[in-house]
C-alpha cells in the first residue's frame, strides 16, 4: 500500500457531476483514466497491476478490469458518491474466487486514509511470508478482515516482488564491494528506492512496490 497523491478532478467530470438535475453516480472514461494515472495503474489496495487494457489469446479483452472505489460508499454516503476525493481506483478484487480489496470490502467503509502518511508510517510486511501488517489495531484488522489483503496469493506475490529485489540488490553489491557483498550501502539502497519508489517511462509503478520501498527505507534508516 502507499500514499495516494490526489490531482484535480478531471474537467470532464467536474462538468458531468455540476449538470442541473445529475444526482447519480455514473463514470465516464475521463474519471477512469483519471484515477488510473494518479495511482500509477497500480490497486489502492493491495498494489496488484490493474489489468485495464489486457487482451487474451485471441485478441478479445479479458474479464478482469478496474472497478473505481468508493471509500465511503455510496449506499451509506450518497452525498459523497460524485465527490472525486472519495474515489480511488481498485483490481478486479478476485482471486480464484478469493474475494479481496473493494470487492471484499462492499458496503463498509474504512477508518485509514490513503491519502495521508501517517497511515503509511504505520505499515509494515514480513519478509519470510510477504503479511502486510499495521502497527495500528484497527487498521491491521480491516487489512485482514475488511480487505482480505493477507489473501495467500497476495501474499506470495509481495514475497516474490521482494526475494526478487533483494537478489538485485545483492548482485548490485556484489560488483561495487566484491569483498563485503552482504552489506547494504546507502548507495545501493537509493539506487534501488529510485526505481521502486519511482513511476517507469510510462507512468506506471512497479506492482507490490509497497513492500520493496518499506525494506529499502529501512535500511537507509539502519545505516544512519
Amino acid at each position: 500500500m502507499r500514499k495516494i497523491e490526489k490531482n484535480n478532478e478531471p474537467k470532464e467530470w467536474l462538468e458531468f457531476r455540476t449538470t442541473p438535475g445529475v444526482t447519480t453516480y455514473s463514470p465516464t472514461a475521463e474519471l477512469k483514466e483519471s484515477l488510473l494515472t494518479e495511482q500509477g495503474h497500480i490497486c489502492a489496495y493491495c498494489m496488484r497491476r490493474i489489468p485495464t487494457r489486457d487482451k487474451n489469446s485471441d485478441g478479445k479483452p479479458t474479464s478482469e478490469d478496474a472497478r473505481i472505489e468508493h471509500i465511503k460508499c455510496r449506499e451509506l454516503h450518497p452525498e459523497l458518491q460524485l465527490n472525486y476525493n472519495n474515489m480511488v481506483i481498485c483490481c478486479p478484487g478476485s482471486i480464484n474466487g478469493d474475494h479481496h480489496c473493494d470487492r471484499r470490502k462492499g458496503n463498509r467503509d474504512i477508518t485509514f486514509n490513503l491519502f495521508e502518511k501517517r497511515c503509511i508510517d504505520t505499515i509494515s510486511y514480513s519478509t519470510s511470508d510477504g503479511t502486510i501488517k499495521s502497527s495500528n489495531p484497527i487498521y491491521d484488522h480491516e487489512f485482514n478482515q475488511l480487505l482480505n489483503l493477507n489473501n495467500k496469493l497476495l501474499k506470495a506475490n509481495r514475497l516474490a516482488t521482494l526475494s526478487g529485489a533483494i537478489k538485485a540488490i545483492g548482485t548490485i553489491n556484489k560488483k561495487r564491494h566484491p569483498n563485503n557483498s552482504q552489506a547494504w550501502t546507502n548507495a545501493t539502497c537509493v539506487k534501488m528506492l529510485n526505481k521502486w519508489d519511482q513511476r517507469n517511462e510510462s507512468g506506471h509503478f512497479l506492482p507490490y512496490n509497497g513492500i520493496v520501498v518499506w525494506l529499502l527505507k529501512r535500511a537507509l534508516q539502519k545505516n544512519r
